[in-house]
């Protein structure tokens, strides 16, 4: 029996910034000159992204007005580790929870004191006692839920997450496994001109994400998504060309021009190996949820498995709204997914992938489940969930 994830909530920070309103900032930041403060303009007008969310206000003020960051030019001192990671710790509970709120709200009958299991995920901030503890005194969650924290894989470590979920329902389908994802980026702004840390400062948002995987899809008109099959591959030549590592002024992250093409050439024999042993061939999939990392990295996508834009719209649409949130960016371009799905569509297998350092690149097979639920179709129909 699959697995089905069911509700997905979504949750932002307030700060909702236009792009053009950032490149600003991150000009003013770097004290650059006019010419570099135009090919800086250039690299946010082509990214693809219109609006990204902040915990912080101050990407949207001039200076004499932060809060975060010290009202002088050159933003120095620098906000050092401790400092981000305080504010990690002060943001990252509330957004969560407003991202299992939104969650719970779409699940009337999963109460949160039935969940078994807690997995959170974020590569942007860590302290412990943790967010999984913070999660379960807030929720009133059972102390014997079982919690396992995914930390610093990057964007794709979702993917890791459902894929513990998945194995955690067949082996109990009476478990409730809350996959819960929030990631601070904007808290590690890099003053630097170096080009990768001049393109992650164009891509990165703040979000989280938070989905229930249960073994059963959710009652009522509501689609879910029954979670069939998932795959790992490494990409070695790209193992320096996206990284996450502690600095000294946060967490700093690589993200070299190489990177498209390493997806473009690896993601085509990834998907084939997903594909493999599974009744089921690549040209019948036309549902499509993929990590929106940038918009040439959808395009690389495109390129390799002979995708249009309209099968991307999902991670354009997200892309465009919030940026690349990291590792909860692909759970809400599932939300955006299962938005549009219909009763025409159950049935329909949908790929999904995300990428992160390694270069690794995860892919899984769910497939849309748009009925109420098993007992409420013929015998039939009921063998499609089997």
């Amino acid at each position: 029996m699959p697995s089905y994830l069911g509700a997905i909530g979504t949750a932002v920070p307030p700060h909702r910034l236009a792009q053009p309103v950032i490149a600003g900032f991150m000009a003013r930041a770097l004290e650059l000159d006019e010419a570099a403060t135009r090919k800086l303009r250039a690299l946010y007008r082509v990214s693809g992204i219109e609006h990204r969310h902040s915990v912080l206000p101050d990407y949207g003020r001039a200076t004499g007005e932060f809060e975060f960051f010290p009202n002088t030019p050159g933003l120095e001192p620098f906000p050092r580790v401790a400092s981000r990671l305080a504010a990690y710790r002060r943001e990252a509970l509330p957004l969560a929870l407003a991202a299992v709120r939104d969650t719970l709200g779409q699940a009337p009958g999963i109460e949160a004191a039935s969940l078994t299991h807690l997995l959170t995920v974020s590569c942007t901030g860590m302290y412990a006692p943790g967010l999984d503890i913070e999660l379960v005194q807030a929720l009133g969650l059972a102390p014997s839920v079982r919690r396992t924290c995914i930390n610093f894989m990057g964007c794709y470590a979702a993917v890791n997450a459902l894929r513990l979920a998945d194995s955690l329902v067949r082996a109990d389908p009476a478990a409730r496994v809350l996959v819960v994802s929030v990631e601070l980026c904007t808290l590690h702004f890099q003053k630097s001109p170096e080009p990768d840390h001049l393109v992650s400062n164009a891509l990165f948002g703040d979000g989280a994400a938070a989905a229930l995987v249960l073994g059963e899809p959710l009652p009522g008109p509501q689609p879910s998504l029954a979670l069939r099959a998932f795959h790992c591959g490494l990409e070695p030549a790209g193992l320096a060309d996206m990284a996450w590592h502690i600095g000294d002024f946060g967490f700093e992250m690589t993200l070299s021009g190489y990177v498209p093409a390493l997806i473009e050439g690896g993601i085509g024999a990834l998907v084939a190996r997903l594909l493999h042993e599974l009744p089921i061939e690549a040209e019948a999939i036309r549902h499509f949820a993929l990590h929106p990392g940038g918009r040439k990295i959808l395009e690389a996508i495109e390129k390799a498995l002979g995708l249009s834009a309209h099968d991307n719209r999902h991670a354009y649409r997200v892309l465009r709204d919030y940026g690349n949130m990291s590792s909860a960016t692909v759970l809400f371009v599932l939300r955006e997914l299962l938005a549009h799905a219909t009763p025409a569509d159950h049935g329909a297998p949908v790929l999904s992938c995300a990428f992160g350092p390694g270069l690794t690149l995860e892919a899984m097979l769910l497939e849309v489940v748009a009925l109420p639920s098993p007992a409420a179709l013929g015998p039939e129909q009921a063998a499609t969930f089997a």
